[in-house]
């Protein structure tokens, strides 16, 4: 006699990037084993591998991790965790007045949301008179660092940024980026004047990203704090890039 198999409930949820509604189900035993595992590693690479899996997994394949902006993904896991263990995450953040106290936070996960900044933009242009300029995509998750832009060595910024153009236009022409190499890419970056590069830096710093804010209250200081937690590692490990 073969083993009964548990229903499990389906939801609907929203892409925050193309407004398509997908399906999803809460994760199950083996997947929530996959991101256990994942976070004992502490590694970045396996965490970000854990998501890709349990998302892919729990929207019945219709989401490809891989691909998807970092955005999209961390949005569409955390809805996924939310009806998984609860919608009250419990996490334990570093207060920044002592910098060694551990505070803990409940967060409200149907909450959390994706922001986006008001001057963001993917239209980089270089030369608006000529009608010069690159459209940007977002990155993956395996694309993005936890650093901020600003703070990568240089190599990285520019892989990431020849990684994420979409195209090149010149007045009526659209150069399609699979048509040239990342040599070809690259001369092509180190030949804008400075803010043009601003411009396109700027895009990774104002792209949209999963953010809430929360107030916490060191249990030994007593001083109170509001801290900004960014990305879905913020939301079931303990922090280790908070901002203030």
């Amino acid at each position: 006699m073969a083993l009964p198999i548990l229903e499990t409930p389906t939801y609907e949820l929203t892409l925050p990037s193309v407004d398509t509604k997908v399906k999803y189900r809460p994760f199950l035993v083996k997947e929530e084993k996959i991101l256990l595992q994942a976070l004992e590693t502490g590694e970045t690479v396996q965490i970000a591998q854990a998501l890709v899996d349990i998302v892919k997994a729990c929207t019945f394949g219709q989401l490809n991790g891989d691909t998807m902006p970092t955005f999209d993904l961390e949005y569409v896991f955390l809805q996924i965790r939310a009806k998984s263990v609860g919608e009250i995450a419990k996490v334990s953040l570093l207060c920044p007045d002592d910098k060694k106290t551990y505070a803990p936070v409940e967060i409200d996960l149907t909450k959390v949301e994706v922001q986006v900044d008001q001057n963001h933009t993917n239209n980089i242009v270089i030369n608006k008179d000529r009608n010069l300029g690159i459209i940007m995509k977002y990155p993956t998750i395996n694309a993005v660092s936890a650093d901020s832009v600003k703070n990568m060595k240089t190599d990285k910024v520019f892989e990431m940024i020849t990684n994420c153009i979409h195209e090149i236009y010149d007045g009526e022409k659209v150069h399609n980026v699979s048509d040239y190499t990342k040599d070809d890419l690259n001369k092509f970056i180190e030949s804008l004047d400075r803010q043009s590069f601003n411009k396109m830096t700027e895009f990774f710093e104002t792209m949209p990203q999963l953010k809430h804010e929360v107030d916490i209250v060191n249990p030994v200081t007593k001083v109170s704090t509001k801290l900004v937690l960014k990305g879905a590692q913020d939301f079931f490990v303990l922090p280790s890039h908070m901002t203030a």
